[in-house]
């Protein structure tokens, strides 16, 4: 584990940090609660678990919670989730997608509040185009820290006919769609959670947080992952990009992320891990009620 792997909020130098005086204290207070639980599955993370569960036994590992969630059909049980996204999904691009040969079209999104420079912004975009191969590609408005989002009309002239950019979108469709063949992510828990459950392999620029250690194990750990310097060079991105979705190294990494796939299916089927650990986790909420 390099020091820059570690979490954004274990990085500073200043230890009246607000993030860092947080996870001082709240982390012993959490070990002492009666229940603890992960969107995670035991496979995935077990020595983790195994960890944890020496200090604190009640943990419950129930994840990925969105695969779960099929097991609780909403028109069934008459409830509706509801998104955590506060920009609109963009539907056509599910009908571009369908244009495109299987795992041929790079996915890119950063989640919703990660945040670039607008240099960044365009080595990004370069890379992605000299690539030459199709991509969709999720831009916020704001995701340019302070700036409009400018890009140059050469890029969208030259990208007009394997490119299609938009500000959002369903990305749990995306992912299980056969065209998309990899991942440009920022490494939130989320995202990758959603690219292991359906086998897609990454490309990470992690930005803040835990996606930092994230990206170590994407790369290290599950092996699913390519990691992008922090200094973004357009070069670096359309040969990571090339890698990812014509060479062997991507190839592999496909080939893992669906063992991945499967392993995350069997933990949330019916008698899986994760499910039977939510149902004792219920059980025990019952009983506590109860009482």
């Amino acid at each position: 584990m390099r020091l820059k792997d570690l979490p954004s909020f274990m990085r500073v130098t200043d230890i009246n940090d607000i993030m860092f005086d947080f996870f001082r204290y709240e982390p012993p207070n959490c070990l002492r609660s009666p229940a603890i639980i992960i969107n995670t599955f035991e496979d995935f993370e077990d020595e983790a678990l195994n960890t944890l569960r020496a200090k604190n036994p009640n943990i419950f590992s129930i994840g990925p919670l969105h695969m779960l969630g099929r097991h609780f059909p909403e028109k069934e049980n008459g409830f509706k989730a509801n998104g955590s996204s506060f920009w609109k999904n963009d539907q056509e691009c599910i009908k571009w997608l369908d244009k495109w040969e299987p795992c041929s079209v790079l996915y890119v999104n950063y989640g919703s509040i990660t945040f670039m420079t607008d240099h960044h912004l365009k080595e990004f975009a370069w890379g992605i185009a000299n690539s030459k191969l199709p991509f969709l590609w999720i831009m916020r408005p704001d995701v340019v820290m302070g700036e409009t989002i400018s890009l140059p009309q050469e890029f969208l002239d030259e990208t007009n006919e394997r490119g299609y950019i938009t500000n959002w979108c369903c990305q749990e469709q995306v992912l299980s769609h056969t065209s998309v063949g990899g991942f440009l992510t920022h490494c939130g828990w989320n995202s990758t959670l959603e690219a292991i459950s359906v086998g897609v392999p990454t490309i990470c620029w992690p930005f803040f947080a835990e996606q930092q250690t994230n990206c170590r194990y994407l790369c290290n750990t599950w092996r699913i992952g390519m990691e992008i310097n922090h200094d973004v060079k357009r070069e670096e991105i359309k040969e990571l990009v090339i890698e990812m979705m014509k060479g062997e190294k991507g190839k592999e990494m496909r080939q893992k992320s669906l063992e991945w796939k499967k392993k995350a299916t069997i933990a949330t089927d019916l008698e899986g891990s994760s499910y039977n650990n939510f149902l004792e986790l219920i059980k025990r909420i019952l009983h506590q009620n109860a009482i």
